[in-house]
């Protein structure tokens, strides 16, 4: 399984950003996703996750109701929405993916990586 991610930025504080993250796999439907963050100097920490066929979707308290997770299976490929960026959502996101159904919030679940994309949210 190869991952992608793409659609970081530079953004100011209150807008939004979308990230994508394409699966370079057979049978994308039979992974669970999610996407982490790690920003410098710190551990690698859950931010959402999807189920198989997005029947289950959970979030990491920090961007409950500002994030969404979403999955389009045809087009293999998982989506994270950003909204109201503050400072401290700054971070390289990564999205992974693992061979078990639900929203897996951690990290061990998560056997395949992608590359990581930065997103920088200015004051």
């Amino acid at each position: 399984v190869q991952l992608q991610a793409s659609g970081g930025g530079l953004v100011q504080a209150g807008g939004s950003l979308r990230l994508s993250c394409a699966a370079f796999v057979r049978t994308f439907s039979l992974y669970s996703m999610g996407w982490f963050r790690q920003a410098p100097g710190k551990e690698r920490l859950f931010v959402a996750a999807i189920g198989w066929h997005g029947e289950s979707t959970d979030y990491a308290e920090a961007v409950k109701g500002r994030f969404t997770i979403s999955r389009d299976n045809a087009k293999k490929t998982v989506y994270l929405q950003m909204g109201s960026l503050e400072p401290e959502d700054t971070a390289v996101y990564y999205c992974a993916a693992s061979p078990w159904n639900g929203s897996n919030k951690d990290i061990i679940a998560y056997k395949y990586w992608g590359q990581g994309t930065q997103v920088t949210v200015s004051s």
